[in-house]
């Protein structure tokens, strides 16, 4: 699997939003995702909601997800 079905995948899922997804062996991938969906959320939910929309591909074509989630607001206040 590579990154970018990966991130079609979440986008598909979580509607607009904004997905990056690196990967150096398509095997272990980290994720950057920015989403309104995970407003109000806790990290822990926000997480079952990315691997909901990964669904069987966890633990089999993605080994390993290192996933960073954010609401719109924080991901810009991060970037000040």
């Amino acid at each position: 699997m590579n990154p970018e079905e990966i991130e079609t995948l979440i986008r598909s899922h979580l509607g607009e939003s904004t997905v990056s997804v690196r990967s150096e062996d398509r095997v272990h991938f980290d994720a950057l995702v920015v989403s309104p969906a995970f407003a109000g959320k806790h990290t822990l939910q926000r997480h079952r909601l990315i691997y909901a929309a990964l669904g069987g591909h966890i633990g089999g074509d993605i080994h390993a997800l290192s996933i960073e989630a954010y609401t719109p607001e924080e991901w810009s206040a991060r970037q000040s």
